[in-house]
């Protein structure tokens, strides 16, 4: 029995589910036998090329790889394990049971990056979402790779007191273990002192209407359609609404940057993204490049990127249909769920959709008298975009283009972003003490409808659009959002019956279509 446990090496990492990580106990077993190599536990291919990683990295080291019978055991059993940032705790489990690493070392220690055959420790994506995890089970140390750097300053939180340390190489980090100089460090969180600047709504002249209605969508976390011919200023708007939203909290900045951190796209100068996000695919994007997928390990797809902040697809039209109506699911649940044969992943996509069009295919900036389409050509472009994706939109604006006034006039003061931005802050602040934490665009419609019921003017406005088949049982849900918003930007306690008819108004503008 003590020769057994003199065999056999325990190590710990962390496997991601998703946006989830697991933690996984590496057991490693030296034994009689054949001379082999053998990962059980439900490996995925990646898993299983470890080995060779491993051997390779240890002889880069000058430690040899016995012609022994060696397993690893990777627990929990029942959880499918995948990606390669195993390759550090495989390599030190076999270390311990070769007996060249003390396992007292190890204690408490969580480990997570891909080894290179020259025994250099590679960055991996999700080290953020494994940090997490390990945090959560009490971990005191967690070693990644030099190479991720980034995500091993952002902080955790304070309820947190796990040390993160960084290696450059395999040697290092023996050398560490050992008391010997090496160049591993341990990472203090830090917190960036400022923010990437982003486009300036002041840069926008004229478009009151769309400057209007990006107001009411931040304000209210609602979704946004602009129409309208080239150089109306769809795009401008668009680009400027993360300008106008507020920071992200600490909890939401962590989930939204371990969705970049999956994705390999945390900036080393912003590592925590405090900003809400931005994504614009070409409109020649991929269901899974939107929606999230993969044939091997399950990325997500803008949509999830977008998460807390704005996903904008220009050039809406020219999307695949398919595409498009693979949003409607997440607008309503906040969530993506996809299903493959080893399992459910499960990413979060709670985002502001803003869709931009042209009138017609041509897209002639000279208006209607230089268009060259045919009333069918404009219907059969504009058909593209699927009724029930535009009855979840909740505001629609037909932009047309600046006058050569305002176009020309290098004088004008528009308002900027900031000026903007600290009136959607004040909405929201009344939303989420109303809602408990929720926008107007989040909340439950039986918690909403509970709060408020339109009378008078308001009813008798929604009433008729209702009966002229203006607006649908959804689109009913969406004027009283949008009307809430309205009130908490003009500072009313509840809507109005103008409140009511500008939400209406907004329903119905886009590309004079109805919803």
């Amino acid at each position: 029995m003590g020769e057994l446990k003199m065999r056999l090496g325990v190590a710990r990492t962390v496997v991601l589910l998703g946006i989830e990580g697991v933690l996984v106990d590496v057991e490693c077993s030296i034994g009689s036998g054949l001379p082999g190599v053998r990962v059980v536990g439900l490996p995925d291919a990646s898993i299983n090329e470890s080995c060779d990683r491993v051997r390779a990295a240890l002889e880069s080291n000058d430690i040899g790889w016995k012609s022994q019978r060696i397993t690893f055991n990777l627990i929990p059993a029942n959880v499918r394990k995948s990606g390669t940032g195993a390759d550090l705790a495989m390599a030190a489990a076999l270390l311990v049971a070769h007996g060249v690493l003390d396992a007292e070392r190890l204690a408490g220690t969580v480990l997570f990056g891909e080894l290179g055959l020259d025994g250099r420790l590679h960055g991996v994506p999700g080290a953020l979402p494994a940090m997490l995890a390990a945090a959560k089970e009490g971990a005191a140390r967690f070693v990644l790779p030099s190479a991720n750097r980034a995500e091993a300053s952002i902080p955790l939180g304070d309820e947190f007191e796990m040390q993160v340390w960084c290696a450059p190489t395999l040697g290092d980090l023996l050398a560490f273990w050992r008391g010997e100089d090496s160049d591993v460090e341990r990472v203090r969180p830090s917190r960036p002192s400022s923010q990437p600047s982003v486009p300036d709504l002041a840069d926008v002249r004229g478009q009151p209407l769309g400057r209007r209605a990006l107001e009411i969508a931040a304000a209210g976390g609602h979704h946004l359609f602009f129409s309208g011919p080239p150089g109306a200023g769809k795009t401008m708007l668009a680009r400027r609404m993360p300008g106008i939203l507020p920071p992200l909290a600490d909890a939401e900045a962590l989930e939204v940057t371990s969705i970049h951190s999956l994705c390999g796209m945390v900036d080393p100068a912003y590592p925590l993204q405090r900003f809400a996000p931005f994504e614009a695919p070409h409109h020649s994007a991929t269901a899974p490049s939107i929606v999230g997928g993969g044939s091997g390990i399950v990325r997500p797809g803008a949509a999830s990127r977008a998460h807390r902040g704005v996903l904008f697809l220009d050039e809406a039209p020219e999307f695949a249909g398919r595409v498009l109506d693979q949003l409607r699911q997440p607008i309503e649940s906040g969530s993506i769920t996809i299903h493959r044969a080893r399992g459910s992943f499960t990413f979060p996509a709670r985002f502001q959709l803003l869709l931009a069009a042209n009138p017609c295919p041509c897209a002639s900036a000279g208006g209607d008298a230089a268009c060259v389409c045919t009333s069918i050509v404009r219907r059969r472009y504009l058909g593209r975009l699927s009724g029930p994706l535009l009855d979840r939109i909740d505001l629609s604006v037909e932009l047309s283009p600046p006058t050569r006034g305002q176009l020309m006039n290098h004088q004008a003061d528009e308002e900027t972003s900031a000026i903007v931005a600290a009136r959607v802050r004040a909405a929201r602040d009344r939303s989420s003490h109303r809602w408990g934490g929720a926008l107007n665009g989040e909340v439950a419609a039986k918690v909403m409808q509970a709060r408020w019921q339109p009378s008078g003017t308001g009813l008798r406005l929604i009433e008729r659009a209702y009966d002229l088949g203006a607006i649908s049982g959804r689109g009913y849900d969406r004027v009283l959002r949008v009307a809430w918003t309205l009130a908490d930007l003009g500072g009313r306690s509840e809507p109005g019956a103008n409140d009511v008819a500008e939400a209406l108004g907004f329903r119905q503008r886009g590309m004079g279509q109805v919803a």
